[in-house]
């Protein structure tokens, strides 16, 4: 997919890229797989605080409901449309099965108006069809891998991503992800054949502040510019420093590079890490 550039009539349009929407088929989604969106908490919880700065606003969107799970195994389909979704960087298709269900799958890269789509252990090897990986070649593409069996697809989702299955060894399959990290997965966990699509979402520059409140990202200010009963870096005369030994969050926690995660998650299946 192309890059369009604009013209710099403004400062802000100088440099500016956007999309050019030339792998759209159809403007309007599916009515029947449309949700309405949650109401934005503008990153606050249930009490009302701010646990997530510098989110709010933003434009309107509906939810689309992608098939992660790719549960209809051995039911051929075929693709009616490549649509834009604003709740994702990916594209994504609409696949009308042979019995007549309609389901939003991620579109991988090169597929087009018409192709068959299928899931299942005997699906061949093309681009949107989701197997088992203990049916998929070594050395294959893939994009939308399961976790866990039966979960749905929950990594590799984004724009341009793409995994390679590397090696089987029962009852597991080792898979390189985008990261670099080598890890190992369940050989009955689906993936989805191909890279993803719109590989040159990469490359899009907002050019301006306004694209990023579309989005729903306010102002981030800076610790050092505020005063010092707003934020431990604030204060000082002119341009100066933090001023402290270490870097702080506006509640005075530690922050770039000081680890809060639990260590409760197994690393037991990482082969190779990714640093």
């Amino acid at each position: 997919m192309p890059v369009k550039k604009f013209k710099p009539t403004t400062p802000s349009r100088r440099g500016m890229t956007g999309y050019t929407f030339e792998e759209i088929t159809k403007k309007t989604p599916e009515k029947s797989l449309v949700k309405t969106k949650p109401k934005n908490n503008a990153g606050r919880n249930f009490r009302g605080t701010i646990t997530v700065r510098h989110r709010g606003g933003g434009s309107k969107k509906k939810l689309r409901a992608i098939d992660f799970k790719r549960d209809k195994a051995g039911i051929p389909g075929k693709v009616a449309s490549i649509e834009y979704d604003p709740n994702r960087s990916a594209r994504i298709a609409l696949v009308v099965y042979v019995d007549g269900e309609k389901r939003y799958i991620l579109a991988p890269n090169g597929l087009v108006v018409g192709q068959p789509i299928m899931a299942g252990t005997g699906a061949p090897i093309r681009p949107g069809n989701a197997l088992p990986m203990r049916a998929i070649p070594q050395g294959t593409v893939i994009h939308a891998i399961e976790m866990y069996r039966g979960k749905g697809a929950q990594i590799v989702r984004s724009a341009g991503g793409s995994a390679q299955l590397l090696a089987k060894e029962e009852p597991h399959v080792t898979v390189r992800l985008p990261s670099g990290e080598i890890r190992r997965f369940d050989q009955e966990c689906l993936a989805t054949i191909g890279q993803i699509g719109n590989m040159d979402h990469k490359h899009i520059k907002l050019g301006k502040a306004g694209r990023s409140r579309h989005r729903g990202r306010r102002p981030h200010v800076r610790g050092v510019a505020m005063n010092p009963r707003d934020h431990p870096h604030g204060g000082g005369e002119g341009k100066s420093g933090i001023g402290m030994p270490g870097p702080k969050s506006p509640w005075g926690k530690p922050t770039l590079g000081y680890k809060t995660r639990r260590k409760n998650k197994s690393t037991a299946m990482i082969v190779r890490r990714r640093k």
